[in-house]
């Protein structure tokens, strides 16, 4: 291992690559409330939650059967155009949300996938959590100004958006990590919700 003796206060300190240890973690206080802005909003083909995709890949049962395209557009007052120089080299973006129509969750839920079994809320991608946090992998169109046409949404209109972020396959994918539950479903993995039952009305 390569490493190194520096001077400091008077005192010999061993360090590695010749640089001084250091502790960021005790010069600030953790918070324990966060704000955040939104960037922007997006614009998308889904005003209801009924036919909007539960995930990005997954089109059957939603509207049009198909991955529809929408827009990120980032708020200029707080974003400049040369924050997005390189982006249009990505194909995909990875888009952190606010879900700000979801107020409540619970700790246990019932996915719309395979048996009605309650199951862990981590477990789990449904939308509602503990801070309504989204995140979506979509397909890059094209990028105009501050706006960029993306395919694949599963967003609603006017979700705010909290930060953008390229996917990149090698850090991002794996293509053979186990999915817990979802592994012993015997249907693809993007197969369309269970049905659901109508509730019986009162008589």
């Amino acid at each position: 291992m390569r490493g190194g003796l520096r001077v400091a206060g008077g005192q010999r300190r061993a360090t590695v690559t010749g640089k001084t240890p250091q502790d960021h973690v005790s010069l600030v206080d953790v918070p324990d409330r966060i704000e955040l802005a939104p960037i922007g909003t997006i614009h998308s083909p889904y005003k209801e939650r009924h036919g909007t995709p539960r995930q990005a890949t997954v089109t059957q049962g939603a509207r049009g059967d198909a991955a529809l395209e929408g827009i990120i557009e980032l708020f200029a007052e707080v974003i400049g155009p040369e924050s997005l120089q390189g982006l249009e080299g990505f194909d995909y973006v990875w888009v952190t949300s606010w879900l700000h129509l979801n107020r409540h969750w619970n700790p246990t839920v019932v996915p719309p996938r395979g048996p009605k079994v309650r199951r862990g809320l981590f477990a789990t991608r449904a939308p509602h959590r503990p801070n309504q946090l989204g995140l979506s992998a979509l397909r890059i169109e094209r990028i105009e100004g501050l706006k960029i046409f993306v395919r694949g949404l599963d967003l609603l209109d006017q979700t705010p958006v909290l930060d953008i972020k390229p996917y990149i396959p090698y850090a991002d994918a794996f293509p053979h990590a186990r999915a817990g539950w979802l592994d012993e479903l015997n249907e693809p993995l993007d197969a369309p919700d269970r049905p659901s039952v109508p509730r019986r009305q009162k008589s």
